[in-house]
């Protein structure tokens, strides 16, 4: 039977809260590399689902501290070496009802599974160990295969080509305003999980939920089909 669906998920903030780890390891870069201490979590939320230079750029933009390209390079590098040892340290479990999800839509002949991330493959592969998720059955995109990050569609336009499924027929689940940007101009529909802002943030998504827990296959397909008829 040939599949009619695509379920694409988001990696940091969705698959597991890597979100609370990015900020501690990067408020540890501002201080080790530049002395620059006051950084918060909550400084780095319009970076959120662009990658790394862009994630460090957005605290930086917020306490005034002008970066060269070559400090942005030196910031990234050291925060994914924090972030894997701290990981490594404490690893994630999934948050609730991803592996649920993730494991009735790989059983299902409707449906296609894509894990796609802005995050790079060692940084992302590490999350997704951690998380045991069984990435290696399904698609894979990670910032490495892509020259343009969120909220470009190119991340989720990759996954779509790669899965089989058209855009129209692809729902992405999302945690930040970036991603459901991105997911959006892809054409896909998208769910977004209130893991790292709030739903009022979140409200270009299809649908906002508190975790996956709430969703079903059946929801999914009954979205996709609402939107193309």
């Amino acid at each position: 039977m040939q599949a009619n669906y695509g379920l694409i998920f988001d990696v940091d903030g969705v698959i597991a809260d890597t979100e609370a780890v990015n900020a501690a390891a990067s408020i540890q870069v501002f201080a080790d590399l530049f002395g620059l201490e006051g950084v918060q979590r909550e400084d780095f939320e319009a970076g959120l689902g662009r990658g790394a230079a862009a994630y460090i750029r957005a605290a930086a933009e917020r306490h005034d501290f002008e970066m060269t390209a070559e400090q942005v390079a030196a910031a990234t590098a050291a925060r994914q070496d924090y972030f894997l040892r701290m990981l490594a340290a404490n690893p994630l479990p999934a948050f609730p009802g991803v592996l649920e999800l993730m494991t009735a839509a790989l059983a299902s002949d409707q449906f296609r599974v894509a894990i796609a991330t802005s995050s790079t493959r060692l940084k992302s592969e590490a999350v997704l160990k951690s998380a045991s998720v069984p990435y290696r059955r399904v698609v894979y995109v990670n910032g490495d295969d892509v020259t343009r990050k969120k909220p470009d569609p190119e991340l989720f336009l990759i996954a779509s080509e790669r899965i089989g499924i058209p855009p129209g027929r692809c729902v992405v689940i999302e945690d930040a305003p970036n991603g459901v940007q991105a997911a959006k101009a892809a054409g896909c529909a998208c769910i977004a999980v209130t893991n790292s802002t709030t739903a009022a943030k979140l409200a270009q998504a299809d649908r906002v939920v508190d975790d996956l827990t709430q969703v079903r296959l059946q929801d999914i397909s009954a979205l996709i089909e609402q939107r193309l008829s």
